[in-house]
């Protein structure tokens, strides 16, 4: 694979990942852990926790994206 064509699957990776950071800018994932085990018995609790993506961080996903792309395409000329 040519350099160039690196460069924009790259970019295009990038700018999907900063539309789908201003998208869903909140996500929560789930973590079970076991308080107590007497003989059979199991005592589990499943704690949840919020994961919040900075509009900073999409914002710059996708311009650095868009500019990779940019440069893939214009080293193909």
């Amino acid at each position: 694979m040519r350099s160039a064509n690196v460069l924009v699957v790259i970019g295009a990776l990038l700018a999907l990942l900063g539309i789908v950071g201003f998208a869903i800018p909140v996500f929560t994932t789930r973590d079970t852990k076991e308080v107590a085990k007497i003989g059979d018995l199991k005592l589990q609790t499943t704690e949840a926790t919020q994961h919040v993506i900075p509009p900073a961080v999409s914002a710059g996903a996708l311009v650095i994206g868009i500019v990779l792309i940019g440069a893939g395409l214009y080293q193909r000329r």
